[in-house]
Formats: structure tokens, C-alpha cells, sequence
């Protein structure tokens, strides 16, 4: 059973309120960010991206005329800036993409010279964002996402990468762990939150029941708590969400196209759990909800099946757990 002792890292703190802010073609203005603001949102995570050609493929390719503008470092910059001017937070979340989205945590070289390629090709990536995060006096910096090969195959590297990240920038520090991963991230201790993206599975259930969920979340929540009570630092989700598709709780990582059958019960159940199960604790920091489109009114809606909560019921579910001080 979870004691629910005050953890000194929290006591003064808001919650994190967070949206996963899309990078589309197409600078920002005003009127794209007015939706983050009626959800209540405090917080936004940017997420410019580099390109690998696959998982074998120690080339990371990044901020090129070839992307779409809120990938590179310019438009970092112009989306940061106009989520500033109405006072909302940045945390600024580079990410890997590889061709036809295999997944990142399966990065991984052949050879010592390609991983040593791979370890500059990275620092040079991460690097460049950590110093426009510096430059933007922007709060949290995610170190990386889902590479659970990259560090399990090469932890000094990522040391001492942190080691340089803390020479340029100074603000706080995560990494975003994937769901089955973040027990065994090694670099913790030099971290500020203990990031995970919380796509844990709760159900076998078509529409799976709030009470079903919040029983599944139970012993996820017991490990969370010892673990950020071993290292007193607060647990933050990096990402959260579900798609409005049945089996919603089963496997909330996939994002498969072929499921299509739209069910707006079984996403709004699943997060409503969430939100119960964490955002009252003190040990719990906040989280990013996955995902927002700068283009609110054509994003989501009734025939949607995707994670998007815009324009689905879900959102009136978010943007009232976002007003509660």
C-alpha cells in the first residue's frame, strides 16, 4: 500500500499540465495556441525531430530545408517563443524517427565504428537543442526518447553526454523511458525527473471500466512511488494517452491503422484512471498528454480513432483535471 508522505521535491510545485505539442509544416500563430490555453494547459512539450534510415544506421539526420518546419531548430524556436508570449512552459523533447517508424527503443549498431558514429552523430543532434533550450530559458530538457538499445549497449556514453548537456544548459533535466523500460534506465541519479511515456496496458476489456483500470494501475503505481522514493525525485510522464478505439487499455502503444472502431467510452475510462490514480500524489510531477495539432478545429473529432483528444469528450475530461490547483 502507497504511504502518501509529502517528498520534498513537490511540496511548492504545480502540477504539470502538459500537451505533446505536433510539429507541422507551417509556422504558428496566436490563434493555434488558443486551444492549449482553453485546455487549461501549463505546459507544452516541443518535439523537433532527426531522421535515421534504419535501425542499423548510425546517421542522424536533422534540421534540413528537406523538414517540415516545426521539426527543425527554427521552428523549435518560433513555436517556443509564441507558447512563451502567453505564458506557457516549455519542455523541449527532440526525437528520433526512423524510416518507416520502427521503433527507436531498437536502435542498435553492429560494430564499435558505427557506434562510435552514432554517439557523435547524437551529441551533435541533442546538443544543438540543448543549447536553444538554454537560449529560450526553457525549464525541461528531454535528453532522449525510447532508446532503450542506445543505452543499455553504451551507458558511459550517455554519462557523460549528460555531463556535456549540463555545460550548456541549465535548467531540469529528464529522459523519456518507454513504459517497459524506465525501471532500468542507469542514469537516474543524474536526472531531474524520472520520465516515463505511461503506455502501460490496464485491459483486456473492449471498453475497459474506470475501476478496472485503477486496480490494474495499483502495483505500476507501488513501483513508481519506491522508485522515485529511492532516488527523491519525482516521476513525470513524458507522455500519456490513449487512443478512442476498442481495447483502448490493451496495448496503448500501438498506433496500428487498421484500428478503426471508434470508442470515445473506453478513452475517456482509461485516462479518467489515470488521472485518479496519479495526479493527486506529491511524488507525481505532471505529464504530456499525447498528442496536440497546432490546426484544432480540423484535429480529431467524432470519426476519430487516433490518441488526439481535440474535439472528442476526452477533452472536456482533460481541460477540467487541468484547472485544479
Amino acid at each position: 500500500m502507497i504511504v502518501l508522505t509529502c517528498i520534498q521535491f513537490c511540496a511548492s510545485q504545480a502540477k504539470i499540465n502538459g500537451v505533446s505539442f505536433v510539429a507541422s509544416k507551417d509556422a504558428i500563430t496566436e490563434n493555434h495556441i488558443q486551444s492549449v490555453i482553453n485546455l487549461n494547459a501549463n505546459y507544452a512539450a516541443i518535439m523537433p525531430f532527426g531522421f535515421i534510415k534504419d535501425l542499423a544506421n548510425p546517421n542522424i539526420i536533422f534540421d534540413t530545408d528537406r523538414q517540415w518546419f516545426g521539426e527543425t531548430k527554427a521552428g523549435a524556436k518560433q513555436y517556443i517563443k509564441t507558447l512563451q508570449n502567453h505564458e506557457v512552459s516549455i519542455m523541449l523533447k527532440p526525437q528520433i524517427w526512423v524510416w518507416r517508424g520502427e521503433f527507436t527503443g531498437l536502435i542498435e549498431m553492429q560494430n564499435e565504428n558505427d557506434w562510435k558514429v552514432l554517439e557523435t552523430s547524437y551529441s551533435k543532434f541533442i546538443l544543438t537543442y540543448a543549447t536553444l533550450a538554454q537560449e529560450m530559458e526553457v525549464p525541461i530538457f528531454c535528453i532522449g526518447t525510447e532508446l532503450e538499445k542506445f543505452i543499455s549497449n553504451r551507458p558511459t556514453y550517455w554519462e557523460d553526454l549528460i555531463g556535456q548537456i549540463k555545460k550548456v544548459y541549465k535548467g531540469k533535466l529528464t529522459y523519456a523511458a518507454n513504459w517497459d523500460e524506465y525501471t532500468r534506465t542507469p542514469f537516474i541519479a543524474h536526472l531531474d525527473y524520472i520520465g516515463i511515456d505511461a503506455y502501460f496496458p490496464l485491459s483486456e476489456t473492449k471498453t475497459p471500466t474506470v475501476a478496472e483500470c485503477l486496480v490494474s494501475w495499483k502495483p505500476i503505481k507501488e513501483n513508481m512511488y519506491l522508485l522515485s522514493k529511492k532516488y527523491d525525485k519525482p516521476i513525470l510522464f513524458t507522455e500519456y494517452g490513449y487512443r478512442s478505439v476498442d481495447y483502448s487499455g490493451k496495448a496503448p502503444w500501438k498506433s496500428d491503422r487498421s484500428m478503426t472502431a471508434v470508442n470515445f467510452e473506453a478513452q475517456t475510462n482509461t485516462t479518467r484512471a489515470l488521472f485518479d490514480s496519479f495526479w493527486q500524489e506529491e511524488w507525481f510531477a505532471g505529464g504530456f498528454v499525447w498528442k496536440w495539432f497546432h490546426n484544432h478545429e480540423n484535429a480529431g473529432g467524432l470519426k476519430d480513432s487516433r490518441f488526439t483528444p481535440q474535439n472528442k469528450p476526452v477533452e472536456e475530461l482533460i481541460r477540467a483535471q487541468y484547472n485544479i490547483k
